[in-house]
């Protein structure tokens, strides 16, 4: 698994819970987090160098745990390597749209991702039966990848930006960041009563375990799992997340990727 940062480990929490014999390798990019005001080329070049580092590790299925890498790379990647499984993100538009009483729903993400093909193919499939809004979380993943999950100044960035939903009768908000679950206390304390949160981990991991049996690569019941993390960045913050956030003890490394040529 990878993302730009710490965000992915929302669905690495997921995945774990689904699939607690599986041995995931986790890489958080944080030397070059965020990924949002990034190129499209410039991603897809940090997600090649990422995905060949893992296969050198061993990894059998990539999960891009990030919705805008999904967005400028999985199509590339998995022309590139068509032998290795890959699972993207993608903004859970389609419950949203089916489970919306309202007929408005919002999806949170960051600009590359609101501005990538991949959003703005799902906006135009269901644009007619729903108003979709496209709303940056801007500064959503800096607040998580500090740490900050819960102070009064991350609750005002969180209300700032949620404010223009305020115009609207929106009932359902698609998070498109893997981000923005951790800040999901302070998004359901800033939105109206009853709107409804859709987080697409749960989805991806179902998908990631399809993915693995249909090739026969699944581990063997009741294997114990040794997981692996590694960071781009400096290891002791990510390793406080981890402890604090995700009650989980384990060791970061950390990698350097200029050393992977470019493709």
């Amino acid at each position: 698994m990878f993302d730009s940062g710490l965000g992915g480990l929302s669905v690495w929490r997921e995945l774990t819970r689904l699939l607690p014999q599986e041995p995931v390798i986790y890489l958080a990019d944080r030397a070059y987090c965020p990924y949002g005001g990034r190129s499209h080329e410039d991603i897809l070049a940090r997600s090649e160098k990422i995905t060949r580092y893992l296969v050198e590790q061993g990894a059998r299925l990539i999960v891009i745990a990030c919705n805008t890498a999904t967005s400028a790379a999985a199509r590339e990647l998995r022309r590139r390597h068509p032998e290795l499984p890959i699972v993207g993100m993608e903004p859970a538009v389609k419950p949203a749209a089916l489970h919306s009483r309202s007929g408005q729903i919002a999806v949170l993400a960051t600009r590359a991702t609101l501005k990538g093909d991949k959003f703005l193919e799902l906006k135009a499939q269901y644009d007619d039966s729903v108003d979709i809004l496209p709303l940056p979380g801007d500064g959503f993943v800096e607040l998580v990848e500090n740490g900050d999950l819960a102070s009064e100044q991350a609750q005002r960035v969180v209300e700032r930006q949620l404010q223009p939903l305020r115009a609207h009768t929106v009932d359902q908000v698609v998070l498109g960041c893997t981000h923005y679950p951790f800040l999901s206390p302070l998004i359901e304390r800033a939105l109206p009563a009853g709107v409804k949160l859709i987080d697409p981990a749960r989805a991806v991991s179902l998908q990631a375990e399809r993915l693995l049996q249909r090739h026969g690569l699944s581990s063997p019941p009741g294997t114990v799992p040794a997981h692996r993390f590694v960071t781009t960045g400096e290891a002791p913050g990510m390793r406080h997340f981890l402890r604090q956030v995700l009650g989980h003890h384990a060791e970061v490394d950390t990698v350097d990727l200029d050393r992977i040529p470019a493709h």
